[in-house]
């Protein structure tokens, strides 16, 4: 059967203590203890009843009282047929109750049984039990009509108004839990990304210096192999071992950059083209900072670029071009075309796709192909 207002039973963080403070508890236990002293109070204050029947009325004012609880626990597992059970239970001793004399404690369990079942029962069972347990205490009480029918209704009220108030609180338990899972979500998903991030930094690090150094010692060992002479064989050693440097400033350098202490970017530039032949950096726009990521991704790709001129294009004029607009930053590596080097077929071929990779996580583009004269890398990155 579909479930509706009729059959939805109150969730389960209404029915429980859960998101109660303490003085609501306690004030709670208070009702109930309360509630308890003026029944016993109203079987031990019948004069016609002696020692014994009074005991026995106490003893089911108390075995009252334990239905009641497991009537508590029934509707907060969603177990209707035990909680109709239970609350059959205890309008069967609110009988028995007002037909052995004891008329007040049976008019406080019927009240109670009525305000019971509005606040914890579904709809469509709460109304004909809270019906049966406030007619049975428009039957019997001795007061006026107008006073008994106000009673039926403030008992009434208050069994729906606890019922509202239960379901209220059980939304807030529910939307704290669900922002709290979103918390943790998210401290999750920074702390994965923040991973990535630092995942790449080092990859690209060590892509650029190994692959840097493979170049160069590649070269020694081809001429070693060919018996070129010593001097030509310890310039690549050399340069290797100044790409073993340079890898180190480079690893210091993502360091800094991962905890926020970047250089400035236009002077990142100008010391990496240093460091290339017929290399020449242009500036253009308003300069301003970067955000670290969109930062690091524009040195990465120019790191890459001047490492593939290096292996591809020996000897070719590079141009740097880095622009500032409004909304973007770009970097365009450009260079006329040279001789391949001893090692053009080397590598995995795999660095501008990941340069291209974290271009795309931060909303940007890369383009790399060949032009008119040689090869020109691209990168728009959002600001």
């Amino acid at each position: 059967m579909t479930e509706n207002a009729w059959t939805r039973w109150p969730s389960r963080e209404a029915l429980g203590r859960s998101g109660t403070t303490r003085p609501r508890r306690m004030l709670v236990w208070a009702v109930r203890l309360l509630l308890l002293a003026v029944l016993l109070w109203g079987v031990f204050s019948q004069r016609h009843v002696g020692r014994w029947e009074a005991l026995a009325a106490a003893a089911a004012i108390l075995l009252a009282g334990l239905v009641s609880w497991t009537f508590f626990r029934t509707t907060y597992e969603h177990r209707l047929v035990p909680s109709l059970a239970l609350m059959g239970v205890l309008l069967g001793i609110a009988v028995v109750a007002e037909a052995t004399g004891f008329t007040g404690p049976a008019l406080v369990i019927w009240c109670g049984c009525g305000v019971s079942a509005l606040e914890r029962l579904p709809l469509g069972a709460a109304v004909p039990v809270a019906s049966v347990a406030l007619a049975s205490y428009s039957a019997f009480t001795n007061d006026v009509w107008l006073t008994t029918a106000a009673t039926v209704a403030g008992m009434a009220l208050a069994g729906y108004v606890l019922r509202l108030d239960a379901e209220a609180r059980g939304s807030a338990q529910r939307l704290l839990a669900q922002e709290r899972a979103a918390r943790a979500a998210e401290a999750e998903s920074a702390a994965l990304a923040e991973r990535a991030r630092i995942a790449r930094e080092i990859h690209d690090v060590l892509a650029h210096s190994l692959s840097a150094q493979l170049v160069h010692l590649e070269a020694a060992r081809l001429l070693i192999e060919n018996g070129a002479d010593r001097e030509r064989i310890l310039d690549r050693v050399v340069a290797a071992r100044g790409m073993a440097r340079d890898g180190l400033a480079e690893t210091r350098q993502a360091l800094s950059a991962l905890r926020g202490e970047l250089t400035p970017l236009e002077d990142f530039l100008a010391e990496l083209v240093s460091t290339a032949d017929g290399a020449e950096v242009t500036v253009t726009g308003e300069r301003r900072p970067l955000p670290a990521e969109a930062s690091q991704a524009v040195r990465r790709v120019a790191q890459e670029a001047l490492t593939n001129v290096r292996k591809h294009a020996q000897g070719a004029k590079v141009t740097v071009r880095l622009d500032y607009s409004e909304r973007e930053v770009t970097l365009n590596v450009r260079d006329s075309g040279g001789e391949a080097g001893e090692l053009n077929g080397s590598g995995g071929g795999y660095g501008l796709l990941g340069m291209r990779e974290r271009a795309e996580l931060l909303g940007g583009s890369l383009d790399a192909g060949p032009d008119e004269e040689g090869f020109v890398v691209t990168l728009k990155v959002p600001v």
